[in-house]
């Protein structure tokens, strides 16, 4: 990893001054397939919002200098939207053993670095440090093979993601609605979430 790249976790007020940085980065690294994210500016700060009134969560922050160039975000499950926490409760977790690991964004040139592992296991460690989780989870959005967007050289993150021990799970589903950027509209898109027991 670049030696000049630091890493730092936050909670709650202290992510107050990255919020505008922060958004700006979803939105860029979003328009980028899979997600083709169509990003509004006022969503994503409103969105980020659960981060600073949560205590328990963490932003997992990537600076070069005092520029920020990746995030990743994590929160108990049991504070998720309804849609992240329905699958689960549907198949029996109890929702204060899961810790939902949100998404990771990352500038382009930084990709490759080793960053994407951090961003891991860092959350991994503030999870522990929290304690009482049995589960780790995250979902990703699952488009089609033939997808017209899908780039000729696109590499799913799948042996990416089993290498950090997580495991897909197809009986734990759901939609996210958004607005892609070649629609007019919000549509409903089915996430699927991987999962790795800490037990």
């Amino acid at each position: 990893m670049a030696k000049d790249i630091r890493i730092e976790r936050y909670s709650g007020a202290a992510l107050h001054r990255y919020i505008s940085e922060l958004a700006r980065l979803r939105i860029e690294v979003f328009r980028d397939f899979p997600y083709l994210y169509d990003g509004d500016y006022d969503y994503e700060k409103k969105y980020l919002q659960l981060y600073i009134d949560i205590p328990e969560s963490v932003v997992v922050l990537a600076f070069d200098g005092d520029k920020v160039v990746g995030a990743s975000t994590a929160i108990p499950m049991q504070y998720e939207t309804d849609p992240i926490k329905k699958p689960f409760l549907e198949q029996g977790y109890p929702l204060d053993e899961v810790f939902y690991c949100s998404e990771s964004v990352l500038n382009k040139n930084y990709r490759g670095l080793g960053l994407g592992v951090r961003f891991f296991e860092e959350r991994e460690a503030h999870a522990k440090d929290l304690g009482g989780f049995k589960t780790l989870t995250f979902c990703c959005v699952e488009r089609p093979v033939d997808h017209p967007c899908r780039p000729e050289n696109y590499v799913p993150l799948d042996m990416f993601w089993n290498k950090r021990g997580y495991v897909k799970h197809p009986e734990l589903n759901t939609t996210y609605l958004w607005k892609d950027l070649d629609d007019t509209q919000e549509t409903a898109k089915p996430m699927i979430f991987w999962l790795k027991d800490e037990r």
